[in-house]
């Protein structure tokens, strides 16, 4: 027998993705609106362009709410269509372990371009 979460046990996770998508929803038109300002053409460009801590910490924020929108949506599909408990827990680790990584890789990118 299941436990019962009640009516509100999904109410987080969808407030979780519909904030990320919303943020990444607005910082794309703002990302781009910001680099057309600054137009970089070149690589000495792009890494000045990069190096602006309001970039930085934009991309880095992106990352993470990407991942984060990622995580919630992959969580949910494996509770709903994979039952059996070791490999749902197998395949949540990899997802985690990917988006880390991965949150990590742009940081390092980002964090390294200075």
């Amino acid at each position: 027998m299941k436990p019962v979460l009640g009516a509100r046990g999904g109410t987080g996770s969808w407030l979780l993705q519909r904030s990320t998508a919303l943020g990444m929803t607005l910082a794309v038109p703002l990302f781009f609106g910001v680099w057309a300002l600054h137009v970089p053409f070149d690589f000495a460009s792009w890494r000045a362009f990069v190096a602006l801590l309001p970039v930085r910490l934009a991309l880095l924020l992106f990352g993470m709410a990407l991942a984060l929108h990622a995580w919630v949506g992959m969580r949910d599909i494996f509770m709903d269509y994979v039952h059996p408990l070791m490999l749902r827990l197998l395949l949540s680790a990899l997802v985690i372990l990917s988006l880390a990584a991965s949150v990590l890789w742009l940081a390092a990118i980002v964090w390294g371009a200075a």
